[in-house]
């Protein structure tokens, strides 16, 4: 196994054919900053260029959280100027996950919100243990979700319920969000990083050539007819 640091807040680890993205700022939670989502987009470059990538594994080094989300700590030091310039940086992280050309899954454990679950919303297949607490909080803050969240989250639950659990802002537990399809994998508590690699791994057997084309149909496919 390989490692690759990208800044200091982003590890990529090699296995095989499945390159594992590390979300790696513990004493944040893995808040999300403007270094941090420079790294996620700089990581997310390179694997795309990659052809001995065939599987990409959103993970985090917190033991108790996958993200929370934006630095608000940050943000609240930032005038409206600083937010303006800040705003294309953060986009490019959420960018960087979703339009990676293989398949990616996300291992989720303990809390991710807002951003958090966007980063793993923006991945095609989410693994997620016990432990895990999700939602898009960001309308009880006076925002909303910025990261792809409302356009993700009708892909997965349908207009309404994503109406709702935005609105609402609630956040919820891995049961009932794995019993909404808010995530497709529910395994015993510290279980998702082995799971996800596990699955990743059998991904990674097939052609690469293939997993990057289905990929691209799935995502371009997506709202079309057969014709």
């Amino acid at each position: 196994m390989s490692e690759e640091r990208f800044g200091e807040f982003v590890l990529v680890r090699r296995h095989d054919y499945v390159a594992e993205l590390v979300l790696d700022r513990p004493k944040a939670m893995n808040a999300v900053s403007t270094d941090m989502a420079r790294s996620i987009t700089g990581a997310c470059a390179a694997l795309a260029a990659d052809r001995d990538a065939r599987v990409v594994v959103l993970t985090s080094s917190h033991e108790r959280a996958f993200c929370v989300g934006a630095d608000l700590k940050e943000r609240n030091s930032f005038s409206d100027a600083d937010l303006m310039r800040q705003r294309p940086v953060a986009r490019g992280a959420y960018t960087g996950v979703l339009e990676l050309p293989m398949p990616t899954i996300a291992a989720v454990h303990g809390f991710a919100l807002g951003g958090g679950f966007e980063l793993a919303l923006s991945c095609d297949v989410i693994v997620a243990d016990r432990t895990a607490v999700v939602g898009l909080p960001e309308v009880s803050v006076g925002v909303i979700p910025g990261g792809g969240g409302t356009q993700l989250l009708p892909r997965r639950v349908g207009a309404a319920r994503a109406a709702e659990l935005i609105f609402t802002a609630r956040r919820l537990e891995a049961e009932e969000a794995h019993g909404l399809g808010l995530v497709d994998h529910l395994v015993e508590e510290s279980q998702d990083r082995e799971e996800a690699l596990r699955l990743a791994a059998r991904m990674a057997a097939n052609s690469p050539v293939g997993l990057r084309a289905a990929k691209r149909a799935l995502r371009l496919g997506h709202g079309l007819d057969l014709r």
